[in-house]
């Protein structure tokens, strides 16, 4: 992606939401065994992560606080494909590029079409350079494909007006994609996914597990997804997928941190006006970008808003009541409702090993190395043990990003 943007174009990136945007991801270091270990747990029938402690997943709270894309507004779709592309970028960006491919043009052009601008800019040229970044943050940041040098110009006709831009749901739509691309990630032949979103769902591992969390001496910032472009320890964290596995299976259900925004000190960064509006954080909808439509189920997670977990029951014909019913969790025993880890213990995944593996793995581990990830102060790191273990046979992935290694265990849909 473009270095950081222009301020004469600030007011123009503020007004389409996407300001803040520009300024996140800098510097962040993606882990691949790290991603590897939680979309082995990724479950596409429900769009969540099966762990001992019961189901969790990425929702539209973590995308709007990580990076401050909106959440509660219009969806982002719309017909393009009789669009004559040709002359959308010349009535939007005001030049032509030579190759378009269906509808898709190369973020280099952008990039050299449209150098930094100068005080002498136009109002009309501060415009077109304003859509012109817009566009690459969104094709080599936001919502890539595979190509990693291509952007598709529907995103183009969304720019037509910068305060109706703003009004879209922009973080339902990369949600929405993460999604997609993680349920992708768990078929045998899947051979790539993106890196850049990734970012958000290592953010939300390193906020949820304390014990997978580098060590940084910075205060925190907003958005915050930023917290990981300081410089950061990471001494003593796993280094091993075989590793990460076992303290996923024996320190989550103890240790995952259900409200991590709910710290005081996190909450102090947090501007009021992203906290004036939790329902919208709650909905059960479907999550859409153009042609992508995955389904954002709130109501089996509850306890990341707070909420006492139930057993998830099956849609109701009356689908306008979207919001799921919600007890406020009293004492931390009550959680959940009596019924709901034993149902989750028949019907989900909790862990990636048997309890024979894992039990002999820990052995092994003590043995040589002293116990695994000891108790330690809330950001200090884990110890790595490098020895290797016997593990699940994996498949191995190329990626534009990590190296992805889902396991081959599958366990049937709830």
């Amino acid at each position: 992606m473009t270095g950081p943007p222009s301020p004469l174009i600030e007011d123009y990136l503020r007004e389409a939401g996407f300001w803040h945007v520009a300024m996140i991801g800098r510097g962040c270091k993606l882990d691949p065994k790290l991603i590897s270990a939680l979309i082995e747990r990724w479950r596409p029938e429900m769009h969540t992560f099966h762990l001992p402690c019961g189901e969790c997943t990425i929702t539209l709270e973590d995308v709007h606080l990580q990076f401050r894309l909106p959440v509660n507004g219009d969806t982002v779709t719309g017909f393009v494909h009789s669009a004559d592309w040709g002359a959308v970028c010349y009535e939007l960006l005001g030049a032509i590029p030579d190759n378009i491919n269906g509808g898709r043009i190369e973020i280099g052009w952008l990039q050299d079409t449209f150098p930094e601008p100068d005080d002498d800019y136009t109002e009309l040229e501060k415009i077109r350079y304003a859509r012109a970044y817009i566009l690459q943050i969104i094709g080599g940041y936001l919502m890539p494909d595979l190509s990693r040098n291509l952007v598709h110009l529907r995103w183009l006709l969304k720019l037509v007006d910068f305060r109706v831009a703003g009004e879209f749901s922009w973080g339902s739509a990369v949600l929405a994609t993460l999604y997609r691309e993680m349920c992708w990630a768990t078929q045998p032949n899947k051979a790539k996914i993106e890196g850049c979103r990734l970012s958000l769902l290592q953010s939300w591992v390193r906020f949820r597990f304390p014990f997978l969390r580098p060590r940084v001496d910075h205060l925190y910032t907003f958005p915050l997804i930023t917290r990981w472009n300081h410089s950061a320890s990471y001494a003593r964290l796993p280094t091993c997928l075989e590793d990460i596995r076992l303290l996923l299976d024996q320190r989550s259900e103890a240790q995952f941190q259900w409200t991590p925004y709910e710290d005081p000190v996190i909450r102090a960064v947090i501007p009021d006006e992203y906290l004036q509006n939790p329902n919208a954080w709650h909905v059960k909808v479907p999550l859409v970008n153009f042609a992508i439509v995955e389904m954002h189920q709130p109501d089996r997670v509850l306890r990341q808003f707070g909420f006492r977990q139930p057993i998830p029951v099956a849609p109701q014909e009356d689908r306008c009541d979207y919001i799921p019913t919600r007890e406020p969790i009293i004492v931390p025993e009550l959680a959940c409702v009596p019924e709901y880890m034993p149902w989750f213990r028949i019907h989900g995944k909790p862990y990636l090993l048997s309890e024979e593996e894992r039990q002999r793995q820990l052995h092994v581990q003590r043995e040589r190395r002293g116990p695994l990830n000891p108790r330690r102060r809330e950001d200090d790191t884990s110890p790595s043990t490098a020895h290797t273990i016997t593990r699940p046979k994996n498949r191995t992935y190329t990626s534009t990003g990590p190296t992805v290694q889902p396991s081959t265990p599958t366990a049937q849909p709830l």
